[in-house]
């Protein structure tokens, strides 16, 4: 093998080192999570989450030697097949899958449990970067846009089906990508637009909304007759830009109409619960859907500056905060190293994504450099969806943060998804060459 081949010499260690701090950063706070001063503990016990983590962590280790092993023209040549074999996982699940807290979206074999959901985020990343990283396809044309929002869509549909819908709202991360790749900025404007709406028709009445709406539609018309009563531009455009704006106000209208649809027919229980939660947190009930977020901001603010020490978190001790060493881990870290803690970790978090553009930028093949966008977005909307979910800015909805989290699944997925770019990335130089 010459030496140019050798991924020890061309991978970028920087990067690997942000993996292995958030690993080991996530397997102390697991620990701290579950640890009980009562018990005789200790964080290689294989009874406790800490020690299963680190089963988790070894065979991650030997996922990384085997990307590494194989050859990086495997992961373009295989993508639709990858991909096409998690979306029939996935429709499989919908059947035959287990039942967790509501989600039918795992499969146990023996006393392992997986769940094929997390997987699908790097399969669908690798088929996107194929699809767009052909020769003869210009992003521009429609028919290109429809079919790599159709790759996305799929597996987001499955996984819906099977009740995950925290897990879908990760797949909004590929919109991000596409922007990168020469998506009209429209489509960001009307996502934020919608996304806006749909928390104003949750906070106010339908009848306030759409007065809001039709005193907003009324002030754009205005606004484009003046244009026209100062001959700045023509009768046609006049009529064509009020169309659009009724148009507009339109979809507006019947958004705000489907979200009651949605709340009163479609969302469980649970999930409507949640949603009132942080939209209205005075009429939450703090001993049921809002006590975990209550426990959660109790525990980060406990914390203070400097936090309480490591294995010195009286919420965690106590297991005031259900889901801590998951879902929850952030506020471990809030509640025992404090706000400084915390900030230090954000700061670290926003430095491995700028790496990964970084990385991303640099490639000569445009299939490594949406592949690299997917790893940045994907990642980025866990860490910020998490951090929100644990300090009440976000719903609860299941998503983990990024390596730290207690599970096989994730720290799998999130491993793969990251080595595969980095094999990718050591291999620049050859991917221009073929």
């Amino acid at each position: 093998m010459r030496n140019d081949d050798k991924i020890s010499k061309n991978i970028d260690w920087i990067t690997v080192g942000f993996y292995a701090f958030f690993v080991l950063a996530g397997w102390l706070n697991i620990f701290a999570a579950v640890y009980n001063p009562e018990v005789s503990q200790n964080i290689f016990d294989f009874s406790i989450n800490s020690g299963k983590q680190l089963i988790w962590i070894g065979t991650s280790v030997l996922i990384i030697i085997l990307i590494s092993a194989i050859d990086y023209k495997f992961y373009s040549t295989f993508s639709y097949l990858i991909y096409g074999t998690i979306i029939a996982v996935c429709l499989v699940t919908i059947f035959f899958g287990t039942e967790v807290k509501g989600s039918k979206s795992w499969f146990e074999i023996g006393s392992l449990r997986i769940q094929p959901a997390e997987f699908a985020k790097f399969a669908t990343a690798l088929a996107l970067a194929t699809y767009l990283g052909k020769i003869n396809i210009r992003f521009e044309k429609w028919s290109t846009q429809l079919t790599a929002f159709a790759i996305i869509g799929l597996p987001a549909v499955l996984i819906l089906l099977q009740n995950e819908t925290g897990t879908v709202l990760v797949f909004a991360a590929f919109v991000l990508v596409l922007y990168r790749e020469g998506l009209s900025p429209w489509f960001l404007i009307i996502g934020v637009s919608a996304v806006t709406l749909l928390i104003f028709s949750l906070m106010f009445d339908q009848q306030t909304i759409f007065i809001g709406i039709g005193v907003v539609a009324g002030l754009i018309i205005v606004n484009i007759l003046f244009t026209l009563q100062r001959k700045i531009t023509r009768v046609r455009n006049v009529f064509r830009k009020i169309g659009m704006t009724l148009a507009a106000a339109g979809i507006a209208a019947g958004v705000v109409i489907s979200v009651n649809f949605l709340m009163d027919n479609i969302l469980q229980s649970h999930q409507k619960d949640r949603i009132v939660a942080l939209i209205d947190p005075e009429s939450a009930d703090t001993k049921g859907i809002a006590y975990q977020v209550t426990q959660s901001k109790i525990a980060i603010g406990s914390g203070e500056i400097l936090g309480k020490g490591f294995l010195q978190g009286t919420q965690t001790k106590f297991d005031f905060v259900p889901d801590q060493s998951t879902d929850f881990i952030f506020c471990t870290i809030g509640e025992e190293q404090g706000w400084v803690g915390t900030s230090l970790l954000i700061i670290v978090y926003v430095l491995f994504l700028m790496r990964i553009i970084y990385l991303a930028e640099r490639q000569k093949e445009r299939f490594a450099r949406v592949y690299g966008y997917s790893v940045a977005s994907i990642i980025f909307i866990h860490f910020a969806i998490n951090i929100g979910m644990t300090i009440g800015i976000f719903p609860v909805i299941g998503i983990p943060l990024p390596f730290m989290s207690y599970g096989g699944s994730s720290l799998w997925s999130f491993t793969i998804l990251l080595f595969i770019f980095l094999k990718l990335d050591a291999h620049r130089k050859q991917m221009l060459s073929h």
